[in-house]
């Protein structure tokens, strides 16, 4: 051990520990982390925003514009950074939008903090003014909504709310995805509203046709044929097997000597008469649709076509949890006839052909739980891919707007208002902590900018008229000319609880990140170092 870490806190820690400290070391090192997250997310905010192409540990594609999918599949080593991050996956979780602003309006404050701590001030007056803007813009943000959803089973206020969200990652089918989810989201509303779930609206993707032929289909729909020769029940009676619809699971490995041919005839008998008892069990309890999670083996199906049952395989756990869910089913996990409380009921369940895909569709629509799928079409997998991350979006607007229908103006406007009126409040402060509050106030600016940049306009032209216009009445950016226009007239709304929560998030985040003077790592611990290309064996689907 050298002479100078035989002092001070090295002589306190394990060998092979690291350790920051100070201003240039910790603080402008974290910042500069959480700047270069935020820059490679911002070219993606906004409906002209950049694609990524994102390849994880497993060699999947992902080309997303999508924040919440591209932090998910960085794998994000930096601790500061990964401040950023959680607080993106906590707006994916809360409001399931919003997820760019987040990462793009938390950057942004440590870029301003960054220029004020390089001005002379010290953290802790950053810190105040920063929380006092925050409260300001929480008590300010309620006053700018200007539309409120006040029927939820109108498709034309419901349409108008969530074509925003989806026009950021589908600007050129927008309108025609606005009225799809809204009409698969007023199917699906149940009586109480609190009780809405995302998992009412699925998505079936189907390679083919052109995007244009996506519909709504009422009810559930598997991507798969039935596995025997019937297709089609009306009114069924529906079991769910979680287990493996197979007579010969044994749970030892048996070996039988066979002496001569009688004995080698009568083998199967006893395993064939076994299979019967059980699929006639199943018949005579009033079951016409078997549902199996697992392997169904020939002996039993035989026997499930003679009693005119239709089955139909489902390989996905989450997919079988949802039909148990939508029929009002329980799984059973035996090999036997379900109780009366563990059997489903449904309308109808039919294969049908899509494109060149046989589907079973299974309709419900007497329930509290009305399921329904939207059917996408399209040309490439990672195409409808980034679709249904859009429809999450679109759907989770719905979700929120449920408990709280108020809209403000989007398109850039309300970070702008919020951006001038800010500014003024800032003025009235006569602590040191009014720069730090006139730079929070200027850090909304960034949205709009963003904006602008990523369609290609001249943003150094568009803010000055953009913050003169809205000192009369909201005005966003139309990015499709380069003009500022009323709000009224664009019609672009985001929802208000999910900007609240994006801006708290936000700057929760990039306080914490101030607040941090030193960074302390420990030594890793032992043991054989895992291949990094392939990741960890245990994280692998």
């Amino acid at each position: 051990m050298s002479l100078a870490s035989a002092y001070g806190i090295n002589s306190l820690l394990k060998e092979g520990h690291k350790h920051f400290s100070g201003m240039e070391e910790a603080l402008l090192k974290n910042i500069n982390a959480c700047k270069e997250i935020s820059n490679m997310t911002k070219t993606s905010l906004g409906p002209n925003g950049m694609k990524k192409m994102v390849i994880n540990h497993l060699d999947k594609i992902f080309v997303t514009s999508d924040a919440a999918t591209i932090m998910q599949e960085l794998e994000v080593q930096h601790p500061a950074a990964k401040m950023i991050v959680m607080a993106a996956k906590m707006q994916e979780n809360e409001c399931g939008d919003a997820t760019n602003f987040v990462i793009a309006f938390a950057g942004e404050l440590l870029s301003q903090a960054e220029s004020l701590i390089k001005m002379g001030l010290h953290p802790s007056q950053i810190i105040a003014g920063y929380e006092k803007a925050l409260k300001a813009t929480v008590s300010l943000l309620p006053t700018l909504a200007i539309y409120n959803v006040e029927d939820p089973t109108s498709l034309e206020q419901v349409n108008k709310a969530i074509r925003a969200s989806l026009s950021s990652k589908l600007i050129h089918h927008a309108d025609f995805f606005s009225k799809i989810v809204s009409q698969a989201c007023i199917n699906s509303k149940p009586e109480n509203d609190n009780e809405f779930d995302l998992e009412y609206v699925r998505v079936a993707k189907i390679l083919g046709a052109s995007v244009d032929d996506s519909y709504v289909q009422q009810g559930l729909i598997i991507t798969r044929n039935s596995e025997g020769s019937i297709t089609r029940v009306t009114n069924p009676k529906v079991a769910v097997y979680s287990c493996p619809l197979d007579t010969q699971q044994a749970e030892t490995k048996g070996t039988v000597l066979i002496q001569n041919a009688k004995e080698l005839l009568n083998y199967t008998k006893s395993e064939e008469s076994h299979a019967e008892s059980i699929v006639k069990k199943i018949a005579d309890s009033g079951i016409n649709l078997i549902i199996a999670g697992g392997s169904i083996s020939e002996i039993v199906l035989h026997y499930i076509e003679k009693y005119k049952m239709m089955v139909v395989k489902c390989t996905s756990k989450f997919e079988l949890k949802r039909i148990c869910k939508a029929l009002g089913a329980s799984p059973v996990a035996r090999l036997d006839a379900p109780n009366p409380e563990e059997i489903g009921f449904c309308d109808a369940a039919s294969v049908e052909e899509i494109g060149s895909q046989k589907v079973t569709i299974i309709k419900k629509e007497s329930s509290d739980c009305k399921l329904n799928t939207i059917v996408l079409r399209g040309s490439t997998l990672n195409l409808l891919d980034d679709i249904e991350r859009a429809i999450d979006d679109g759907v989770n607007v719905y979700r929120c707007l449920l408990k709280d229908g108020k809209f403000v103006p989007g398109a850039g406007a309300t970070e702008a208002i919020l951006s001038y009126k800010l500014q003024s409040d800032a003025k009235s402060l006569e602590d040191l902590s009014q720069y730090a509050f006139n730079r929070f106030a200027l850090s909304f600016e960034i949205i709009p900018r963003i904006l602008s940049d990523n369609a290609g306009l001249n943003s150094n032209e568009i803010i000055p008229k953009l913050n003169t216009a809205n000192k009369e009445e909201a005005h966003g950016i139309d990015i499709e000319n380069g003009s500022v226009k009323k709000s009224s007239e664009l019609a672009v709304y985001d929802h208000l609880q999910t900007k609240l929560w994006a801006i708290r998030l936000a700057a929760d985040a990039a306080i914490t990140i101030l607040k941090v003077d030193q960074i302390v790592i420990a030594k890793q611990a032992g043991g054989p170092k895992m291949n990094q290309q392939q990741g960890h064996w245990d994280d692998q689907e």
